[in-house]
């Protein structure tokens, strides 16, 4: 009889999913669930010829950590089965058939309400919804190559994709009730109006109700990211390689522009895209090359990248591939490097990036709350652009969508994927303190009914 395969945990764990996914491709290997702590563990392993599979939730209930077992990340696992599969077989030394993932598969397509049609449609793992509830908050996801603000929000029995449609939405800025939006040629201002929600549809459902009440004209400045400091809004202006401000009078106020650009000129000179807000005033900011040319930055992208201080006017990292998204959290920080496909932490002695996840698309947009990382992914078709990224050669297919990663372990821990037209995401923004908010149309009959007085 072939050796036995022994899963540990309990269904919660996932166990039950893997032993019956296991079952499927390891022929006349017995496959047994064992809900035990680490030693009973080790005890299985003196079994003649038994191979243990330890799944990642297993692990980190029973701090377990090495042992006789094969750790399997489940959250990894479940956002592409097939690789996943296929690797964990190939490390028990068992047969792989492709055509047998069926609960795994399952396990991993649980299917996001949604009030578009099917175009729009996406799949999550619980962990994601779990997650929103526990932070008592909201994702709001852009997506400029499909035109839409998606708001993913947590209901009692999963989760929920709420899309509008936008004209190239890019840059989110979150501030006390409210919330900025970069698109083509606005900047938008929408504020919670007390009050609408309870009146929304279905009754109960809604605590929250943006409504747009500033819509700023920019014309095509190729806004990126944005973020309150000062009392203002600030914005990347990256056809203009600055950070740039709001007046009445003018299209946009430039305010800073990296020391190598010569001239706040339109052309794109270094692909100036992220930004960070520290201590109200903004201190980091991402560019793809220290190029002073229109799009000069382009033949370097893959590692030409640098990540700026904007207050000691000095640079922090150099030699990335792609950055985007500065974040300071827990006193470290973050930045995404796109063409790694990574989320990584930055050394500030000497300025070296330790990747702390790969990610399986080209990663943009990211929020941190609750030790948790909310990165946006994209599966960037074009190959011709971007075909020498170190992404596309280590990922046959990417994915679209949003990963959760622990950033105490570096695991991922839960996953949104996008399934069919929505193939980029810009930007990750948490909406807190609203559960369940409606981003309402700015022709929809809330606002031309909405009538606010002093």
């Amino acid at each position: 009889m072939t050796a036995p395969l022994f899963v540990l945990g309990a269904s919660a764990d996932g166990a039950d999913v893997l032993a019956a996914s296991l079952r499927e491709v390891a022929g006349a290997a017995p496959v047994a669930v064992s809900d035990v702590d680490a030693d009973g563990a080790r005890a299985l392993a003196r079994t003649p010829g038994a191979r243990l599979v330890a799944p990642s939730p297993w692990l980190a209930r029973t701090g377990a950590g090495e042992g006789p077992w094969t750790a399997v990340d489940l959250a990894a696992l479940l956002a592409a089965p097939a690789d996943g599969m296929r690797a964990l077989c190939a490390a028990l030394g068992i047969a792989y058939d492709q055509a047998a993932l069926g609960p795994v598969e399952d396990a991993a397509r649980l299917a996001a309400g949604r009030d578009g049609d099917t175009a729009f449609a996406s799949t999550y793992t619980p962990s994601m919804a779990a997650a929103l509830r526990a932070l008592g908050g909201a994702l709001l996801v852009s997506t400029y190559q499909s035109g839409r603000l998606v708001c993913l929000r947590a209901t009692e029995d999963g989760l929920n994709t709420h899309f509008r449609p936008v004209d190239k939405p890019m840059g989110i800025a979150v501030g006390p009730g409210r919330f900025s939006l970069g698109t083509r040629t606005e900047i938008w201002d929408l504020r919670d109006v007390p009050g609408i929600a309870a009146h929304l549809d279905p009754p109960g459902a809604h605590d929250a109700c943006f409504l747009p009440r500033h819509r700023h004209v920019t014309g095509d400045v190729a806004v990126h990211e944005m973020g309150f400091a000062g009392g203002e809004l600030w914005l990347v202006a990256t056809a203009f390689s600055c950070l740039a401000t709001l007046d009445a009078d003018h299209s946009i106020v430039p305010r800073w522009t990296p020391p190598w650009i010569s001239a706040v000129a339109a052309g794109d000179r270094c692909h100036l895209n992220g930004m960070c807000v520290v201590d109200d005033r903004v201190r980091y900011v991402t560019a793809l090359g220290r190029t002073d040319e229109p799009r000069g930055w382009h033949a370097g992208k893959a590692t030409g990248g640098v990540l700026y201080d904007v207050v000691a006017e000095e640079v922090v990292a150099a030699g990335l591939s792609m950055p985007h998204s500065p974040r300071v959290w827990d006193d470290r920080l973050w930045v995404l490097q796109s063409g790694l496909g990574a989320l990584g932490v930055v050394d500030p002695a000497d300025g070296t990036v330790e990747v702390v996840c790969e990610l399986p698309g080209f990663t943009r947009g990211l929020t941190i709350v609750g030790g948790y990382a909310f990165v946006g992914l994209s599966q960037i078709r074009e190959t011709s652009t971007f075909g020498d990224l170190p992404v596309v050669q280590r990922l046959d297919e990417r994915q679209s969508g949003v990963w959760m990663v622990d950033l105490r372990s570096g695991a991922i821990a839960g996953f949104l994927r996008f399934e069919d037209l929505v193939q980029e995401v810009f930007d990750v923004a948490l909406l807190p303190g609203t559960r369940y908010p409606e981003i309402a149309d700015p022709s929809s009959t809330a606002v031309a009914r909405t009538v606010q007085l002093p």
